[in-house]
């Protein structure tokens, strides 16, 4: 069942030059339920410019709709940072740029300023018995990776990488025993990541493990061809969730210019029933690298 929550900003703090925490809560927010899975994520619907309460839509069981008449909110899908049940307040990190709807509402928030939540869903799904885990991400997904990290079972050997933009960037972590995390510099829209070229460097260890990357789409794409083609991994054994795509207005505009051949070519591929999303995957992809999307 989909809930849609009215969200009060109750607080705001800027953690990095390029992060801002804000927290949530109100009577609006009660019966928040978490999935308790540490990347789970939810649509944030925010206010129009200029004013200080969205507009929210109303559940309609599985999803959510918008009145007859009523002009839709802008909406942006985040992660969960932190749920305190007994203070009934919801942390969601803003990753602040120049440019963006929600960037720019999450540096003008207020105490006092209403936004819409949804029911999250968690993403984290790692295999039974685990024994180690690698987790990447660049900024968009270090929420995540605190979380994840906080989350951890004791006893699985964890190796975390994230990419920053340089060292003001970084944030303390809770970190167990048996868990490494490095920083690297860069990316983020500002150079070439490293994720994926740090990612083929590591020997990955034997038993039982999962891999959870988060970050540009198209590095991820990379990514999912090394792990499943190369390295021959298990759909199940490792997560791969594109956060932002870069120069996303160019590459909206490429999208939306395709000839109606190519777009039907897409909608068809997902309308097949007989291969399995892996494969889909496969088709979109490359397909996306044929075009220089």
């Amino acid at each position: 069942m989909m809930s849609i929550y009215r969200a009060e900003v109750l607080a705001t703090r800027a953690l990095t030059p390029g992060m801002v925490r804000i927290t949530f809560g109100g009577p609006g927010l009660a019966g928040f339920e978490t999935t308790g899975v540490g990347d789970e994520y939810l649509r944030v619907f925010l206010p129009d410019a200029g004013e200080h309460e969205a507009r929210l839509p109303i559940s309609t069981g599985e999803s959510w709709d918008w009145e007859s008449g009523v002009k839709p909110s802008a909406m942006r899908t985040y992660t969960v940072r932190t749920v305190d049940p007994a203070a009934g307040t919801v942390d969601i990190d803003f990753v602040v740029h120049d440019g963006g709807v929600a960037a720019a509402w999450a540096q003008r928030a207020e105490v006092g300023d209403v936004v819409g939540l949804n029911s999250p869903t968690g993403l984290y799904e790692p295999p039974a018995e685990l024994q180690w885990q690698i987790l990447l991400a660049d900024a968009t997904g270090l929420p995540a990776v605190a979380r994840l990290l906080e989350k951890t079972p004791p006893g699985v050997r964890t190796r975390v990488l994230i990419e920053v933009e340089d060292p003001s960037h970084q944030q303390d972590l809770v970190i167990g025993a048996g868990t490494e995390v490095a920083w690297i510099h860069g990316g983020n829209g500002h150079s070439q990541s490293r994720l994926d070229e740090a990612l083929k460097s590591m020997e990955l260890p034997g038993g039982t493990g999962y891999i959870w990357v988060a970050g540009e789409a198209k590095v991820l794409r990379g990514i999912r061809k090394y792990l499943r083609h190369e390295k021959k991994l298990t759909p199940e054994s490792y997560k791969l969730i594109g956060y932002w795509t870069d120069k996303s207005e160019a590459w909206t505009e490429r999208w939306e210019n395709l000839d109606a051949e190519t777009r039907r070519w897409f909608d068809e591929l997902w309308s097949d029933e007989k291969r399995d999303r892996e494969e889909l995957e496969d088709l979109q992809d490359a397909k996306f690298e044929l075009l220089g999307l």
